[in-house]
């Protein structure tokens, strides 16, 4: 019979055994967010229209933001208009996202005639495709326009025009506003636009 595994040899260190990790302390749960009750209103009535047609980018104090695709914007501004009672636009910007191949267009709509809407901007955006080598007006970065549902858009979707090349089907003036007739490089606000020299 072997001793070996009876005695084991003078100079062997003892197993030493770690003891088990501890858990991690549990984080406390944050309270669930309350929304403002007069915003999520809102939201609730586009929700309820549209289903997963639009999607709520954020409902804060003021503030109501839907996302939605160019095929529906249309349709959404008119709700937002007839049912919602927004009636005017007051500012229309651009950002680009190269990364996406995407050109995004947002409303900033308010109302002048309801009181309770005083306060209040609901931001309306969509995208458009974006062209590696544009040619605004003849190519596939185009948008319906909301010129017939806010006639306020006129002059705000003629400059995403020319400086993002977003061309407004149904706009009855998409000329350039800011920019020479002669412009023949890129839209001046796409973030692949460099200024010659340096």
């Amino acid at each position: 019979m072997s001793t070996e595994t009876e005695n084991p040899p003078a100079d062997a260190k003892p197993e030493v055994k770690s003891p088990p990790p501890k858990p991690a302390p549990k984080k406390p749960e944050a309270p669930p967010v309350e929304l403002p009750a007069f915003e999520k209103g809102i939201s609730d009535k586009l929700v309820e229209k549209f289903g997963d047609k639009v999607e709520v980018g954020f409902v804060k104090e003021d503030r109501v933001r839907i996302n939605v695709g160019r095929e529906d914007v249309h349709d959404v501004a008119e709700f937002i208009r007839d049912e919602l009672n927004y009636d005017h636009v007051e500012s229309v910007s651009g950002v680009d996202y190269p990364q996406d191949n995407e050109i995004e267009v947002v409303y900033h709509i308010g109302s002048y005639t309801e009181s309770s809407l005083a306060r209040q901007i609901l931001v309306l955006a969509t995208r458009a495709q974006r062209e590696t080598n544009p040619i605004p007006g003849n190519d596939a970065t185009k948008l319906p326009t909301l010129r017939d549902v806010f006639y306020s858009v006129e002059f705000h979707e003629r400059e995403v025009f020319e400086m993002f090349g977003v061309f407004f089907d149904g706009h009855p003036d998409n000329r350039r506003l800011l920019l020479p007739e002669d412009w023949a490089d890129l839209p001046p606000l796409r973030k692949d636009f460099a200024i010659k020299g340096r």
